[in-house]
């Protein structure tokens, strides 16, 4: 048996042979219904005057004032969940999931008990990096966090690689994603038909691995070794032009 880990990931395509203009498009542009979210406001915002209160439960597909309070309070702590407008979909699900995550604690998505304690005590990871710009990607924890100057800024649910085996082309392959400092040092802004799967706007830092939107990114490591983020985060990411070419990205 033989494992790859470097030319594995998501994209085993030869970066060497594409252009790593930012400007590429592999396929057009998603469905609105896809979404291009709105920036969220900043993660140092006042605390708003009221948060989701504990005496039920909050799930995907709630709408009101405590979804728009929970949406609030978790966009002050800095997990990403686009623009609040009291509607639990699956952006909000996410957020939650990073918190869950970060609290370790069950990763359900559903606001209960446990998780509105881990909202009123405002948890949070901490960076590893202490200067400069970086993307971490917590592999333990599965969160992937912009960080300035040792001050982590967003927070999102990631799914990386499943460290399971699979099969291509009759070779062999580890489904990893491998620790280490790396930089961005290609992107497509679009659809890349890869041979593993559709990865959207994908942000490679090491040979085929990126970060990229997917449509589905579970609360647990399901990838071939890419650090995926949802679609409507990936739009953020870009729209924001936080993970330009040449950022540095920290796997742990």
């Amino acid at each position: 048996m033989t494992a790859s880990v470097l030319v594995a990931g998501c994209d085993s395509s030869d970066p060497e042979t594409e252009d790593p203009s930012v400007g590429v498009s592999a396929s057009p542009v998603p469905s609105p219904s896809l979404g291009l979210a709105a920036p969220a406001p900043s993660a140092t915002a006042a605390p708003s005057a009221t948060t989701a209160t504990s005496a039920k439960k909050l799930k995907s597909g709630a709408k009101g004032a405590e979804v728009l309070a929970l949406q609030n309070r978790l966009t002050e702590l800095g997990y990403w969940n686009g623009k609040a407008d009291g509607k639990f979909g699956s952006t909000t699900q996410q957020a939650v999931f990073a918190l869950q995550k970060a609290a370790k604690m069950g990763r359900d998505g559903v606001v209960g008990p446990k998780t509105q304690q881990a909202l009123d005590a405002g948890v949070r990871p901490k960076a590893r990096s202490t200067s400069g710009k970086f993307v971490e990607i917590d592999l333990k924890r599965q969160l992937l966090l912009l960080v300035d100057e040792g001050q982590v800024e967003q927070i999102f649910n990631t799914s990386t690689g499943s460290n399971e085996y699979y099969e291509q082309e009759g070779e062999t392959y580890l489904a990893d994603t491998p620790r280490g400092k790396f930089k961005v040092s290609r992107q497509i802004d679009g659809w890349r038909d890869a041979p593993l799967g559709m990865l959207w706007r994908p942000k490679y830092f090491n040979g085929g691995i990126a970060v990229h939107g997917a449509p589905s990114v579970p609360a647990y490591p399901a990838s071939h070794g890419c650090a995926r983020v949802s679609i409507s985060a990936m739009n953020w990411l870009w729209s924001n032009d936080e993970i330009p070419i040449k950022t540095r990205v920290w796997v742990y």
